[in-house]
């Protein structure tokens, strides 16, 4: 089934949705802010997405701190981290609005029930739920309640929990809901990513399914496409080298330019799986001109009985086909054949 994302389909047979994840990379600038949306409209992709949380909902403030983010982000507790980069709220609209002028979806992933009223109020095409928010079946279920599509990723979780997220999300009352293939590591080594499994999700619930990439690069993400994405995921920023912790493993404006080039490239190639004869584009020069055919070895006399001697196989390939060269020897030459010279059945 496909979803209905404010008039824009999505699912499979659709072209791929593309969120340009820009999460905490605004560093609580509203001009960054505005520059993301900008980028990402830039680059064609079909939502910009922010995140909406406050640390102190988030995290216990007994949370143990995270080593992955180093010496410098790592040594404040996580909840007073998240409250130093979260998205102000108030900020929303003027995004939203922005978002609107230049053409693409806002979305933000809401972390608790205020953010859910606060976006649901906002008109959002769709509920982005984090991997790790997964597992809170109350708030799924809330969200659902809302009746717009929700998006749940799927990073760490089991087909049992996933099951049970979408079970919590049609209890709510949204039965538009599309999952996320993810890892969830920052950033991702290529040999967690089970890019199989996309398929392997599809199969199972029936739904659409797409991939969250926290991995380098642009490669894991294009290659998706051709695993069955309908939905892609990544993250972006500014400049690489800005301070926080989603920065260093996002991708930069011209990348994110290039990947949505390379997905659209990827669809245009995938086809629709039936094996033919020559495209328009192949026929036109190439299967004449290309392919091999029957020319003659030698020259050959007219009324010369062709034997296998005679007979040579080159391009082009308009002649007599080299499968047929068993029915040519044996005839006779109608007129004189000069060497090399295309065979054809009229000359014999």
């Amino acid at each position: 089934m496909s979803l209905d994302f404010n008039g824009r389909m999505v699912g499979p047979g659709e072209a791929c949705y593309v969120i340009a994840e820009a999460g905490a990379n605004h560093n609580r600038d509203f001009d960054t802010a505005i520059a993301l949306i900008d980028a990402a409209a830039d680059a064609n992709a079909d939502a910009v997405k922010f995140q909406t949380y406050s640390g102190a909902s988030l995290y216990s403030t007994k949370a143990p701190k995270f080593e992955y983010l180093g010496d410098e982000l790592g040594a404040e507790a996580p909840h007073e981290l998240l409250e130093r980069i979260s998205l102000p709220r108030d900020w929303q609209e003027g995004l939203r609005d922005h978002a609107l002028s230049r053409g693409i979806h806002f979305m933000s992933s809401p972390f608790d029930r205020q953010a859910v009223d606060e976006l649901d109020a906002l008109d959002v095409p769709a509920f982005k739920i984090a991997s790790f928010e997964l597992v809170d079946l109350g708030f799924i279920e809330y969200v659902g309640s809302k009746g717009r599509p929700v998006i749940l990723s799927t990073g760490m979780a089991s087909l049992g929990e996933i099951e049970d997220a979408i079970a919590a999300c049609r209890k709510g009352g949204s039965d538009q809901i599309a999952i996320l293939q993810c890892a969830s590591l920052y950033p991702s080594p290529p040999h967690i990513m089970n890019l199989a499994s996309i398929k392997t999700l599809s199969g199972a619930f029936g739904i659409p399914v797409g991939l969250s990439d926290h991995t380098t690069g642009l490669h894991i993400s294009s290659a998706s496409i051709a695993a069955g994405a309908t939905f892609i995921e990544k993250h972006f920023t500014l400049d690489r080298s800005m301070e926080g912790p989603d920065h260093p493993f996002a991708i930069e404006p011209d990348e994110l330019a290039t990947l949505v080039s390379q997905i659209r490239d990827v669809e245009a190639a995938m086809g629709d799986g039936v094996k033919r004869g020559p495209s328009p584009e192949e026929a036109k020069e190439m299967y004449s001109k290309a392919r091999r055919s029957l020319v003659a070895a030698t020259d050959i006399p007219s009324g010369t009985t062709i034997t296998a001697q005679h007979l040579a196989v080159k391009r082009p390939g308009f002649g007599i086909a080299p499968k047929f060269s068993e029915a040519v020897i044996g005839r006779t030459a109608k007129n004189d054949i000069e060497a090399d010279e295309i065979l054809c059945w009229d000359m014999l």
